[in-house]
């Protein structure tokens, strides 16, 4: 996949996958009782001559060497059985690999379950990860998990080998991953997984590596994303009721698993794979409407082919009430306290299992107009070191935070609505660019104290550079832009973004949402506004509607008069009861003088790559001295040698959203914290790029670049 050499590639999955190294696994002692202390442990069995950075378990070989370990003196039969196999197999392999590409023989060849090509008795693999009283067991070693959380969706696909590779040099030795409904199924029945969502390369990727790998598929994964991973195409039903075994629900998630799961069981541990657990769901004792629900989740993987070990994830407001039969329970925290108190929790109610904190939270997410939140690297060590020391396997979420691109991130609301920043930087292992941190070289150096072989060298940072002030030079307003659009919906009332008749009947998942009326008196305009609602007389912007202020007043006016709404989505909410509530746009009427205004012109302003396309460089005009806003602000970045990472400062614009080479790098807002946006190098090119900035306010006569995140002032988390 991705461009590899056929021959390789074939030999690759032909045969089990690399078992990854560290795995820290040990042989079974029978009848051994709990050690004092998991670092302790660890070192007295190397003191023992064991190594840890090789498991024993049975190892994946090449083909060729598996096939001499057989002796041919043994029975021939079993001799004669073998070859026949092996030409068979051959054959079938030759006649796929000369396919030409492009062709309907070729992509299902792509998709061919090469694990069925290979006799059982040379796979290896029988058992998988198993939970074996205190400790968990791959086939008949300890195996202790040492993960780390990588969100593919987050990380350019160019880098995703550059941050594998650095974990790997961290000592780590299991990959953790959500899996996000929302981007991969836009609409229903539509399915993406392309480019930068290519879930299959990414875990092959890490199996390459030398990385295990536990998948989160959800369908609900929280991870600060717009509705948690659910598709707003769900909200278009009335009745929606997200999370629980309602009709409309389970359906579309039966049609979703349907799909995905045919991806994911070929990668699965016992098929030669890297997947060594699945994760039910996702934190649901926090939610738990539906006693059925977790069963249902947990029976529609098993349905479709998961064999691995099935976890469920929850933190210690809903540990109680997500433990679940047949499934191992594991714990997300922050504090060492936490640590005491839900680690007693689980031993009380499963009694001697392996122990596990799926998330062991390495920093924390940023919201608009709050701080920047930071985790002291000393911190971080201490309690990595006290929950090994408790006997517990371990994931750090984040490793790599990367960056919410475009427009997918999530909100919270439970005072007051915050939306999340562009940046998951997380104060996570590596910074959101993928340099390291003073967590990373802490992390390495207490892996690499117990792993008993030396690590793998850490990876060069990717470098990066500040370019030269950009002065975009073409400008569009808005409402000229209005005519290059796609016809408006009409509509009597105001319809939300959810429920729009766009986009082959699935409505607009994210981006503005522009309202067009007309009204003929002044008065007080009135109406639930979701999330922010820039208002305009004409084309002069007169104030916002939002949750905090649901009434603003329409000045004189003379005769008819157009009434414009700019409505944004600035992200559902990704954690909470109120999920089922997170429909954008105008919700219900919208009032002046408590009428209801009536006859709407409404446009969908997604802002995807086609959006851009309507825009030929003869529609732009030189910018004015005053230029009238919302707009579009179109400049070139000039680059003369191979592109580098940098980052973007729009210092003296307001609030908008950027643009490379159409590639969306998500909203800037001068309220803070985030001050630049991160712009990989991987999506510039050697000339001219195109730069687009959608402005609502104020814009700067120049774009800055520099080498340096600022993502705000620090906050220490408590």
């Amino acid at each position: 996949m991705g461009g590899a050499d056929p021959e390789s590639h074939t030999e690759r999955l032909l045969v089990p996958l690399p078992d990854p190294a560290p795995a820290y696994a040990r042989p079974a002692a029978r009848g051994a009782g709990p050690s004092a202390s998991a670092n302790e442990h660890l070192r007295a069995w190397l003191a023992a001559g064991r190594s840890p950075g090789r498991p024993e378990v049975l190892p994946a070989v090449p083909a060729r060497r598996a096939m001499s370990k057989w002796s041919v003196g043994r029975k021939p039969s079993r001799t004669l059985g073998l070859l026949l196999l092996v030409i068979l197999s051959y054959l079938v392999l030759r006649r796929y690999l000369h396919l030409e590409p492009g062709s309907c023989d070729h992509k299902v060849a792509q998709r061919l379950d090469w694990y069925n090509l290979v006799p059982a008795w040379l796979r290896h693999r029988k058992s998988g990860l198993q939970a074996n009283g205190q400790h968990f067991m791959l086939e008949d070693s300890t195996f202790w998990i040492f993960g780390g959380s990588v969100h593919y969706f987050r990380v350019p696909k160019e880098y995703w080998r550059d941050r594998l590779l650095k974990m790997k040099a961290c000592g780590l030795n299991t990959l953790t991953t959500y899996v996000p409904w929302n981007l991969h199924e836009p609409e229903r029945g539509k399915f993406d997984f392309s480019g930068n969502l290519d879930l299959e390369a990414f875990v092959l990727m890490a199996a390459e590596i030398g990385l295990w790998v536990i998948l989160r598929p959800g369908p609900y994964i929280c991870s600060e994303i717009d509705l948690g991973g659910l598709p707003s195409w769900l909200l278009q039903d009335s009745g929606m009721r997200l999370r629980t075994t309602y009709k409309g629900f389970t359906e579309a998630v039966d049609l979703y698993f349907d799909h995905l799961m045919s991806r994911v069981v070929p990668l699965q541990y016992k098929h030669g794979g890297p997947i060594i657990a699945v994760q039910v769901e996702n934190e649901y004792g926090s939610y738990n409407r539906d006693p059925a629900y977790m069963p249902y989740i947990k029976k529609a993987l098993e349905d479709r082919g998961i064999v691995e070990l099935l976890l469920t994830s929850d933190n210690k407001d809903g540990l109680q009430k997500g433990v679940m039969d047949g499934v191992l329970a594991t714990i997300n925290l922050q504090s060492q306290h936490e640590l005491e108190l839900l680690t007693n929790f689980l031993l009380s109610v499963q009694r001697v299992q392996p122990k596990m904190v799926m998330e062991y939270w390495t920093g924390w997410f940023d919201s608009w107009g709050g701080p920047h939140n930071i985790l002291d690297s000393s911190e971080v060590l201490k309690t990595v070191s006290a929950i090994l020391d408790a006997g517990s396997s371990i994931n750090l979420y984040m490793f790599h935070g990367g960056t919410n691109f475009g427009f997918i991130n999530g909100a919270m609301h439970f005072h007051e609505y915050k939306s999340d920043v562009t940046s998951y930087d997380y104060d996570a292992v590596l910074t959101e660019a993928g340099d390291y941190t003073a967590k990373y070289f802490k992390l390495r150096s207490f892996f690499g104290s117990i792993s008993g072989v030396p690590l793998p060298p850490q990876p060069d940072l990717l470098p990066k550079i500040s370019y030269e002030p950009l002065r975009p030079n073409l400008y569009l307003s808005l409402w000229d832009a209005l005519q290059y659009m796609e016809e408006p919906v009409n509509s009597e009332k105001p319809v939300n973004m959810e429920n729009l008749p766009i986009n082959n009947g699935n409505g607009q998942s994210f981006g503005y949402t522009l309202y067009e009326t007309t009204i003929a008196s002044s008065g007080v305009l009135s109406g639930l506004v979701r999330d922010r609602g820039q208002v305009f007389v004409n084309t002069v912007s007169i104030g916002f509607l939002d949750y905090e202020k649901k009434k603003i007043v329409i000045p004189l006016i003379q005769g008819y008069t157009r009434l414009r709404i700019l409505v944004e989505n600035r992200g559902r909410v990704n954690y909470g009861d109120n999920i089922d509530d997170q429909r954008k746009g105008l919700i219900g009427n919208i009032y002046l003088n408590d009428s209801p205004l009536k006859k709407f012109r409404i446009y969908s302003l997604d802002m995807k790559k086609s959006f851009f396309q309507r825009f030929s460089i003869d529609k732009w005009s030189p910018i004015p001295a005053v230029p009238t806003f919302p707009a579009f602000f179109l400049g070139a970045l000039s680059i003369s040698l191979s592109p580098f990472d940098t980052f973007m400062k729009l210092e003296g614009w307001e609030k908008g959203v950027v643009f490379i080479n159409g590639q969306n790098l998500g909203r800037y807002w001068n309220i803070g914290p985030q001050e630049t946006l991160y712009l990989p190098g991987a999506w510039l090119d050697q000339g001219i790029n195109q730069v687009i900035v959608f402005e609502e306010k104020m814009a700067s006569p120049v774009i800055q670049f520099t080498e340096t995140p600022h993502l705000g002032r620090n906050q220490y988390l408590d």
